[in-house]
């Protein structure tokens, strides 16, 4: 298989050659590079944001790694600080006895008693030059070793600002990340709203109808009007009848039937 892809390959390029000449190479890189930008173009955006996420949380192993070397640093940075507090004590405690040894032979006796022992002048003098010899070496690794510590303080500065510029790095594009998705969606929806196409018609023709119903109506009203049958939006009660009505009625036709009398009596006989 891999035979063939090479046999293609190298087939490809000698017609290349002879169609295009010394241009063939140029050709080639271009057609690439249009190839690649077409393939990049038909990615969705969304898969390439998810793609930016990824990357962005592939960003925690490095960090915890940093985390873990800055862990260790301050460890071996407070052994050495501890150690080199060590070493200054001990220095001290050592110029103090040269000091003493230095001024007992200052004072130029020929025997000396330390810590209930005599010893000659030449004894503490050769003892003073091996302490003061020690006393040197001593000095000096200790001070290497506060050169070593100063540096291992400063690294120790320099990972923790690196770790927060990481971390501060992860935080911005998280948020830029987010950004972008927030504009996407965005741009989704008024999208999705330009394409929707309103009906207009069916919502006009409804006021139409709307309308022709009121007309009706009011058609309907006017011609029961004409009828005689008003109707009104306030109800009128007639209430209930007088309690003297049958006085009433009596009275009415008894002066209605004396009149007719007094008529008939006053009219000439024929």
């Amino acid at each position: 298989m891999i035979k063939k892809t090479i046999l293609g390959l190298l087939a490809t390029m000698a017609l290349s050659t002879l169609v295009f000449g010394r241009d063939a190479c140029s050709y080639l890189k271009t057609i690439g590079s249009s190839a690649r930008n077409a393939i990049k173009s038909e990615v969705p955006i969304e898969f390439e944001l998810q793609r930016a996420r990824d990357m962005v949380a592939n960003l925690m192993p490095d960090i915890r790694q940093c985390m873990h070397v800055i862990a260790e640093e301050e460890v071996n940075v407070e052994h050495l600080t501890r150690e080199v507090d060590r070493c200054g004590g001990e220095l001290a405690k050592q110029k103090d006895e040269i000091l003493a040894l230095r001024s007992a032979l200052g004072n130029g006796g020929q025997s000396f008693r330390f810590a209930g022992h005599s010893y000659t002048s030449n004894e503490v003098r050769r003892d003073l030059a091996q302490r003061f010899e020690r006393f040197k070496t001593a000095e000096t690794t200790v001070a290497s070793k506060r050169q070593i510590l100063e540096a291992r303080q400063k690294s120790v500065v320099a990972a923790r600002e690196k770790l927060q510029g990481m971390l501060s790095s992860k935080r911005d594009l998280e948020v830029q990340i987010e950004n972008i998705d927030a504009r996407l969606k965005t741009q989704q929806a008024m999208q999705t709203a330009s394409n929707v196409q309103l009906d207009d018609s069916q919502l006009a023709r409804a006021k139409q109808l709307v309308v022709e119903l009121t007309k009706q109506l009011d058609v309907n009203q006017k011609v029961l009007d004409a009828d005689g049958h008003f109707t009104g939006v306030i109800p009128v009660e007639t209430g209930a009848p007088p309690e003297d009505l049958t006085t009433q009625i009596d009275e009415y036709f008894q002066s209605s039937s004396t009149a007719n009398e007094v008529a008939h009596q006053a009219a000439p006989a024929l």
